[in-house]
């Protein structure tokens, strides 16, 4: 055609018509619904993994080992009483720990007990308690003229094994000599320990073990009148120990069944000791009357 340029190429080929390749504009409602099936297909994705997560959870949850039952779960017990304790540890803090001891013997081997703290572990300790207590009942019933090393040998391995060091064995035989000195002087052992807490047991009531110190005042002046007199081996945080197990000191948490227990048996105690006293003296009273008479 006149004044129009060919754009045919070369060959003389005519010109391949030009193909539209660019889909046409959808419409509003063919948009709205493939937005619909891509969100269900995210959502059904996403509860697959879901599902996929509560398997796994579940099936972790039947592959772990069950939690520890307190045997007695109707008891609570001090929080250093796990599902783990030994039965004689359990048994020692259910029955023995916290409760007012007055009797001398029974003093001399609970203070023993706390000394061996130093190189044991109150499991240990209690396991062996036998052997401790055939130990302590010789030195304490030998004079001191009797302590020679071949009789501390005698002693301090009752059944071939040696309980403690010598050094705390030395010391328990020293103890038991001091302790016939403090009952010459303050008539039992039992009044001269009870004497640093006026004869009435302390309640601290700590709600938590982190509270619960490893010595006090009383402990300390304790310890302190006892280095002096020439016991071994009663620092203050063994004398705190011997404090708490010998029932001076109540540290039995108030959560724990044994506080009230050990409250009140304190009472009965105090009642008892007082009843004693008062005979005491009137038997001492008619003593003077019949004297003079």
């Amino acid at each position: 055609m006149p004044g129009v340029t060919s754009s045919s190429p070369p060959s003389g080929l005519p010109e391949l018509p030009r193909i539209r390749t660019t889909r046409p504009a959808a419409s509003s409602k063919e948009t709205a619904a493939r937005g619909k099936v891509g969100r269900a297909k995210v959502q059904g994705h996403t509860k697959a993994k879901e599902c996929e997560c509560d398997d796994s959870a579940s099936s972790a949850r039947h592959m772990s080992p069950p939690p520890q039952v307190d045997p007695e779960p109707g008891k609570r017990r001090c929080s250093w009483i796990t599902a783990n304790s030994e039965p004689l540890y359990v048994a020692f803090h259910d029955e023995e720990w916290g409760v007012p001891v007055h009797d001398d013997r029974k003093l001399f081997e609970l203070l023993t007990l706390s000394q061996a703290l130093a190189e044991l572990t109150w499991p240990v300790t209690l396991s062996k308690r036998q052997e401790f207590r055939a130990m302590i009942d010789g030195f304490y019933d030998a004079f001191s003229f009797e302590f020679t090393d071949k009789k501390i040998h005698q002693l301090s391995k009752p059944k071939g094994t040696t309980l403690l060091s010598e050094q705390k064995m030395r010391a328990v035989i020293t103890n038991a000599k001091q302790i016939r000195k403090v009952v010459h002087e303050f008539g039992s052992f039992s009044n001269y320990c009870w004497s640093f807490v006026n004869h009435r047991p302390v309640t601290n009531g700590f709600r938590y073990a982190r509270q619960v110190p490893s010595k006090t005042p009383k402990s300390e002046a304790m310890s302190k009148d006892m280095m002096r007199r020439g016991f071994r081996c009663v620092g203050p945080t063994t004398i705190y120990s011997f404090m708490q197990a010998a029932g001076i000191v109540n540290d039995h948490m108030p959560c724990c069944f044994r506080f009230d227990q050990a409250c009140r048996q304190a009472k009965v105690d105090e009642k008892d000791l007082r009843a004693e006293r008062r005979l005491s003296s009137s038997y001492s009273e008619d003593s003077e009357i019949k004297v003079s008479n």
